[in-house]
């Protein structure tokens, strides 16, 4: 398999009104397009993807850990809000139980820098770090992720309901990403393989 590039982004965009997020000195890029880490939650990052259906379009969340690009957690909501973001944060903490505080990336847009969404990073320990505005190559591994999952299943098919594509997140993330598809930044091994062999050589 040759090594991914970074995607181009989709010329397809539903249409909403642009408000430009304030981001202040508060809000840095600490992740700086470092993406590689040498063990698993220490470094994780989120974002978000139209996905269209019958009647508008619904809205993917997703959290992967750098370490494998295993996607630890993710959500599928009707609107794009900061309860997608957060319940999505809530899901991977439950999941992956970190033991120490780490960086959480992901864009500015507004479901990121939500109150709520602070508090939850706060109790758990998460270190916020964002992307430049409209700079989607900080957040490359992301932004490569949705490209592949919407060319190898989403854009395969057409969607009547939110349940339908849960149902193809579901298949694409748990019954084939994870498992089966090589990694170039895994030296091939699928990442739930990169993530056995970092328990096997830890034990």
């Amino acid at each position: 398999m040759k090594t991914m590039d970074l995607p181009k982004m989709s010329t397809v965009k539903p249409r909403f009104r642009y408000q430009k997020p304030s981001v202040s000195s508060t809000c840095p890029n600490l992740l700086k397009q470092q993406f590689h880490s040498k063990q698993p939650n220490r470094i994780w990052v989120s974002d978000i993807s139209y996905i269209p259906v019958k009647k508008g379009f619904v809205y993917l969340c997703v959290i992967l850990d750098i370490f494998s690009r295993k996607v630890i957690a993710w959500n599928v909501y009707a609107s794009m809000t900061a309860k997608l973001v957060c319940d999505t944060v809530e899901r991977a903490v439950y999941s992956r139980k970190p033991m120490q505080s780490f960086i959480f990336h992901s864009d500015c847009g507004s479901q990121y820098l939500s109150q709520d969404l602070r508090q939850i990073q706060e109790k758990h320990n998460l270190v916020p770090s964002y992307s430049k505005l409209a700079y989607p190559w900080d957040n490359a591994v992301t932004e490569s992720f949705f490209k592949y999952m919407k060319k190898e299943e989403l854009n395969r098919r057409k969607f009547s309901s939110l349940e339908e594509v849960k149902l193809a997140c579901f298949e694409y993330i748990e019954g084939f990403y994870h498992s089966k598809r090589p990694h170039s930044a895994n030296k091939f091994l699928s990442p739930n393989l990169k993530e056995l062999a970092f328990l096997n050589d830890s034990s």
